[in-house]
Order: structure tokens, then sequence, then C-alpha cells
């Protein structure tokens, strides 16, 4: 069942970029050079860098739950030296704690056809080599070969949907004109006038490109950097083709002449239509409170069932009791992933599971990516919205 949950993932031009830059440039990083360095040839500064960053994790779902990795946790807590094998296994275990719990769990096979087989070092626990770091890193390199092709993969199968963003992050209503943030502060004091419409054009071409680049097709839809947006970065958006994007309830609240009651249901729950032209777009305004759940309360629940429990009552209890009976609305429900799951046990795979498997056991929900509701989707018996 938890195969009829659509979703949608939101990759970065610039993120994608930076994998490129680890597979085909050679990019590197601090963590990655203290890594591969061997325990032996540490200098005394490197050592101190490796003790003072290499626990940078969930302590308690990233690090307690490893026995070597909390052994090494106490031992520095307590002002101990490290061996060099200490300091091996610590290179080891900052690496591990990151990968996903799937990896970590069993030897995986990827889109790619790699095989990650890191899970035996989970069981190994201590004592490794520096060989076995370096097949550790050669893992990692294989994950991110497969990023792409797996949520490729997973869009052509119909799905998820890949949206993407202005290629190099940018808040694209500054960069149009930094005055306009005046419309929305009134009594901001402003800088220097800052306005490149062209730079911003520039930005979101290149973030179609790139995706069709890599994804084969131009890109439906689109999360501006940060969900910031104005009328003319909308417009902007909508003539390079882009049929959706998706910001937050707030700026519904303040659109339009005298603003949305955009905690009301009937407000939120739909897509708005941004002009009459052409190049008009739908936005989707994310529930803010909802979103927020996932992304930093629902992780510090003891019992995955409870969270997901407390996240459909809110469901029931703000939106079924305010929305009449056979009216079909869209709630939308936006979250980083990068802040998330660290803070989850398992990554927040049992969260993720009871999640999909009561959303999908539920028939008064359906999940959908923004394009099947404007679209429809007549094997699932959606009607397309125009």
């Amino acid at each position: 069942a938890e195969h009829d949950v659509h979703v949608t993932f939101n990759l970065t031009p610039v993120l994608l970029r930076q994998i490129d830059d680890y597979l085909l440039n050679g990019a590197t990083d601090g963590a990655l050079d203290l890594t591969r360095r061997q325990a032996e040839k540490l200098t005394k500064a490197q050592v101190e860098e490796v003790l003072s960053t290499f626990f940078d994790a969930d302590w308690h779902n990233q690090v307690y739950v490893h026995p070597r990795y909390r052994e090494l946790f106490e031992q520095r807590t307590a002002g101990a030296r490290f061996s060099q094998q200490d300091l091996r296994d610590l290179q080891m275990w900052f690496n591990l704690a990151w990968f996903g719990h799937e990896f970590r769990s069993v030897d995986v096979r990827l889109t790619t056809g790699d095989t990650v087989t890191v899970a035996r070092f989970v069981r190994q626990q201590r004592g490794f080599s520096h060989d076995d770091l370096l097949a550790m890193l050669d893992d990692q390199y294989k994950i991110l070969r497969a990023v792409v092709p797996i949520h490729r993969a997973l869009q052509e199968a119909g799905r998820i949907e890949v949206s993407t963003t202005p290629a190099f992050h940018p808040i694209l209503p500054l960069l149009i004109d930094t005055d306009s943030a005046y419309v929305d502060r009134p009594g901001t004091s402003r800088p220097t006038r800052y306005a490149y419409p062209e730079d911003a054009a520039a930005h979101v071409e290149l973030a179609s490109t790139d995706y069709l680049a890599r994804f084969g097709r131009r890109p439906a839809g689109m999360w501006p950097a940060e969900g910031a947006v104005s009328s003319d970065a909308v417009q902007m958006i909508g003539r390079e083709g882009i049929s959706w994007l998706a910001t937050d309830a707030g700026v519904l609240a303040r659109s339009g002449q005298w603003g949305y009651r955009a905690s009301e249901p009937t407000v939120l729950c739909q897509p708005y239509r941004s002009s009459d032209d052409a190049t008009a777009l739908a936005l989707f305004f994310r529930d803010t409170d909802l979103s927020d759940g996932i992304g930093f309360r629902y992780g510090q629940y003891a019992d995955a069932q409870v969270a997901v429990q407390d996240f459909l009552r809110a469901i029931e209890t703000r939106f079924f009791d305010g929305l009449g009976d056979g009216d079909e609305q869209v709630l939308t429900i936006v979250l980083d992933g990068e802040n998330a799951w660290g803070g989850y046990p398992d990554d927040g795979r049992p969260f993720l599971h009871a999640l999909y498997s009561r959303l999908a056991s539920d028939a008064r929900l359906k999940t959908v990516t923004p394009s099947e509701y404007i679209l429809g989707n007549p094997t699932r018996g959606i009607a397309p919205l125009m």
C-alpha cells in the first residue's frame, strides 16, 4: 500500500552541482581530508580537529545507538587519550553514523547496479584498518552517483515528482530589486538599492536547463529558495514555463490587497492562479504548523505510531471538520529534508513507514504531487484541475 504514496522531492541545482564536483572534479572538504588521512600521519592539530568535530551528529540517535561510537564519545568527554586505533575507529564511525539506516543494516543494491556494503563495518564495530576506511569512502561515492538516477527512475515510473530551485539559491525577490523588501515591511531601513532582474532570470533559466540535462524533461515545479516570492519573481518563474510553485502560508496571509485568511482550511487548501495571462502558474501554500511538526517535533516522540497519530489527529480536527463533505481540497506540506531525519530514531524510517502506511490506508486522504493534482491522474482516480 505504501507504493500508492506519492511525494515530491526538491533537489536544488547547487546541491547537484556540488555532488558533480565530488564525483567529477575531485572536490573535497575538511572532514573528508581528515577521514582519508592515515591515523598515524595526523598532526597534533589534526588529531585535535578530529576529536572536536567527529562527534558532530545527533548524540541520541546517531552516537549513543552505536556501542563503539558511544564508547569513543565517553572517552572524549572524560578527556582520556586516544590511541591510533581509537582515532581510526572514530574516523570510521563519524562517517558510518551519517549513512542512511538501510545502508547500515544490510547490503544495498543501487539503481546504478553498484552495491553498498558498509553494513559489515557496523557489525564489526571496532578495530578498523585504513583500507576499511577507503572502502567505506568508496561506498559514499557509489551513493552520490545514484542520487539523480534513483530520483529520475521514480519520477519516470510516476511515483514521485522532482522539483527545482533557482540555480544558486538566491533570495529571488531581493535579487530582482532590494527595494521590494519595503513592500512587505514598511519602515524597513533599506540598503543601497541593488536590482539585477536579468541575474534573477538567469538563475531560473539555469535551473531549468540543468534539470533538463539531468532528468530528460523540463521541470514542472519550483520551490523558490527559502520560499521567498514576490509578484515579479512569480511572473519571472512563469515565463520560464514552470507550471507550479510552492511557498508558505504566511505569504498567502500577506498577499493581495487585504491579505487572505490563511488559517481557514477552505482558504489554505487550494492552489491559487498567479495571473490570467499565458505565464500564469499555480501556487501552493504549505501549512506551516504540520510542516514544522515533521521538521522539528515528531522526531522527539519515543513511539513513531503515536507521532503519526498526533499528525493525523491535527489534520482531522483542523481540516476535516472545517471542510464540507465531498469537497476536494489539497493540503500542502513542505519541509527541509536535511534538518529533520538525523533528529529521528533510525533516520526517521519508523516514522515515515508508519506515516505512509496510514496515509495509504485512509480512504479520506490521497497523496498527490502538485503536477498530479493539476493535470489529474486517471489511473488513481484524480480528475484534472482545469
